[in-house]
């Protein structure tokens, strides 16, 4: 069993997954993605998410993304990665992979599809936990598993010594205050917002950062964003959150739901990184969805 004294602050973009075709890594892309990242200063990258697009990618294609992943890493910060699948069997073979190749960490959240009852979710994680080889950082994603963690639940999940830590993306800062209240009896966890625009009021309440899918993009921005609400300044805080605030209007282009994860991947095709092709069943943005956010990034000074 690896240690799990593993511990997670800054900014952590969820990466989306660079696809060159169906079911084939953009390996190229990966490569300029994950430089792009770091130089950006993340404290780590999170694999295999939502933004990742990880329930429709194959087991194959998502081995593949954890190999290369943490290969192109290199050690120079944590590769975090998404294990969840509606098989308990398979989360486990992926966090063993992950393990195999030098990962840092393990994020799971609630089994979707078919909706699982507190008791239900809270001996699936009981029954998990000790089979898979890694730190495992709990996801809270209600909106597409449409299962909460209860606080309740994670309290008796707290005495599971290798979880160590929760992200929220509900967007519900009430409940991010009480999970950050949990840190009373696991003061070595770290619990990170996932709503981007959310991240001052989430650290003001005790976050330790955020898993933001904008820093994909900018994240010397998220970045400088949380390093000035570190230091207190805030002014700079505040410069860097407008900025954030409005990149938000990307992910109101288009009308369907997976408009969040087509708008970031079009906005790293318009700057270079990678190309923009989403996994089934999605279609990519159309040339007139593409002009608003290059318009967008524009006006950010992201895009010249």
């Amino acid at each position: 069993m690896t240690s799990t004294a593993f511990s997670l602050s800054g900014i952590v973009p969820p990466l989306v997954t660079p696809l060159a075709d169906r079911d084939k890594l953009d390996q190229p892309g990966l490569e300029r993605l994950i430089e792009h990242v770091i130089a950006g200063g993340v404290s780590g990258v999170f694999i295999l998410g939502t933004t990742g697009e990880a329930p429709s990618l194959g087991y194959r294609l998502r081995r593949e993304m954890i190999s290369q992943t943490v290969r192109l890493v290199d050690g120079r910060i944590p590769v975090l990665v998404g294990v969840t699948d509606t098989a308990f069997v398979e989360s486990v073979a992926l966090a063993e992979h992950a393990a195999q190749c030098g990962a840092d960490a393990a994020v799971l959240t609630t089994p979707y599809y078919f909706p699982a009852g507190q008791t239900e979710l809270t001996r699936y994680v009981q029954n998990i936990a000790p089979l898979i080889p890694l730190p495992l950082m709990l996801y809270n994603m209600p909106g597409l598993t449409k299962v909460w963690f209860d606080i309740e639940t994670l309290q008796t999940l707290a005495s599971i010594e290798t979880i160590v830590g929760v992200k929220d993306s509900s967007g519900d800062l009430d409940y991010f205050k009480r999970l950050c209240e949990l840190k009373s009896i696991r003061p070595d966890w770290s619990v990170l917002i996932g709503p981007e625009a959310k991240l001052p009021a989430a650290m003001a309440a005790g976050g330790d950062g955020g898993v933001a899918g904008g820093a994909n993009v900018m994240p010397d921005v998220f970045v400088a964003c949380y390093n000035a609400i570190v230091a207190g300044d805030e002014v700079a805080a505040k410069t860097a959150h407008d900025v954030i605030v409005a990149f938000q209007a990307i992910y109101d282009i288009g009308k369907y739901a997976s408009r969040h994860i087509k708008a970031t991947k079009s906005a790293l095709s318009l700057i270079g990184v990678c190309n923009d092709l989403p996994a089934d069943p999605f279609n990519r943005f159309l040339e007139p969805q593409r002009q608003q956010v290059a318009d967008i990034l524009r006006e950010l000074g992201v895009l010249s």
